[in-house]
């Protein structure tokens, strides 16, 4: 099963930019299942004196999810691929926003213990060394600091499988065809096959020393498919609200 990496992946990223938001508009609960997630970070207030990460922003609707939640928090959102910042950079954005074009890999170049919280997207299948870019998250987060991965993640069932590929032979890989990023969006479809079960991600999160694990599934046609996977970087510091 080949899937596209790194540079290869970015640069499949920077063409798909003209034409993404469209078509993840083409999927319903797109934007409400990123804010459900976002809220499920369950930061405290309007997130006034928080530094939040947006990995593998995009073109920025997980950034918009988080603003949502905590309108009032300092957002970094970083992204590798140039076209997909570019679509992101062209929206409106509070001035508390500012956008990073940054690989996951080079997320150790940003500091330790300089977020209060992470969300990260669609992003943890999409990179080579998942355990090192993971380590990364929990060096960047303060003590006690959360992290939201929203991600394709099927269950285990061979039932989710089989309907994940219905989708994507249906209407995921047609719709990307007629684009012309077909191979972006069957890498879509077999990387989702390759990744992690949602109980391997959630012990990966684990061995990688995150705390507080839980895996919750999204709702409708995604159940199964689609996780919400929530952690704690370690021991919360004395006095940090649980909210």
């Amino acid at each position: 099963m080949t899937l596209l990496r790194d540079h290869e992946l970015a640069c499949a990223f920077d063409h798909a930019s003209r034409t993404y938001d469209r078509l993840t508009a083409l999927n319903p609960g797109y934007r409400g299942d990123l804010f459900r997630s976002a809220h499920r970070l369950r930061l405290p207030g309007d997130g006034e004196g928080l530094h939040l990460l947006d990995l593998g922003c995009g073109t920025g609707a997980s950034t918009q999810a988080l603003l949502k939640v905590a309108p009032r928090a300092r957002i970094t959102a970083v992204d590798a691929s140039a076209g997909m910042l570019t679509r992101a950079l062209a929206k409106p954005w509070p001035p508390q926003v500012r956008f990073v074009h940054l690989t996951a890999e080079e997320l150790a170049t940003i500091g330790r213990g300089v977020f209060d919280a992470v969300f990260a997207a669609y992003l943890l299948r999409n990179v080579t060394d998942r355990d090192r870019v993971l380590a990364a998250v929990r060096a960047m987060l303060r003590p006690g600091g959360r992290l939201a991965v929203h991600e394709y993640s099927l269950s285990g069932a061979s039932v989710h499988r089989v309907l994940w590929t219905v989708v994507c032979q249906g209407v995921i890989i047609p719709a990307g065809t007629l684009s012309g990023d077909r191979a972006l969006y069957r890498h879509l479809w077999r990387s989702v096959l390759a990744f992690d079960t949602a109980p391997a991600f959630a012990e990966r999160l684990k061995r990688t020393g995150f705390t507080h694990v839980r895996t919750v599934p999204v709702a409708g046609w995604q159940t199964g498919i689609v996780h919400t996977f929530l952690a704690r970087s370690g021991s919360m510091a004395t006095g940090e609200r649980t909210s």
